[in-house]
């Protein structure tokens, strides 16, 4: 078996790596097996922070949509409950943006959930 010659594959795989550690610092930044090591925690973090970001969002509209329904004497839980017994399907992004952009229309939403509120 003849012999290979790893230095252009080499090259081109650190250069890669180094490459996508610009901008870090220290020697994460100069040194391949840093730079390597750097990266893997870097990928593993905007991974499992890709889908924490949704979480937040999502608790970012409901804080949102709870402080404007407290403006109408209403709690959150109330007020979803109301739109879910009058079969309104609004998705929490949509009402964040009334409360905050279209406040008529968010009220209106209120006047709703509060109409089909079960009362004990």
């Amino acid at each position: 078996m003849s012999r290979v010659k790893r230095g252009v594959t080499k090259r081109a795989r650190h250069k890669k790596v180094l490459l996508a550690a610009r901008g870090y610092q220290g020697s994460s930044h100069r040194n391949y097996k840093w730079a390597k090591e750097a990266l893997i925690h870097a990928w593993s973090h905007s991974y499992r922070h890709r889908k924490q970001r949704k979480a937040d969002f999502r608790r970012l509209w409901i804080a949102r949509i709870n402080a404007a329904c407290r403006n109408s004497d209403m709690k959150y839980s109330e007020f979803i409950a109301g739109l879910k017994n009058a079969g309104i399907e609004i998705d929490r992004k949509m009402m964040a943006d009334m409360a905050v952009n279209d406040i008529s229309a968010f009220n209106k939403l209120i006047e709703i959930a509060d109409q089909n509120l079960v009362r004990a």
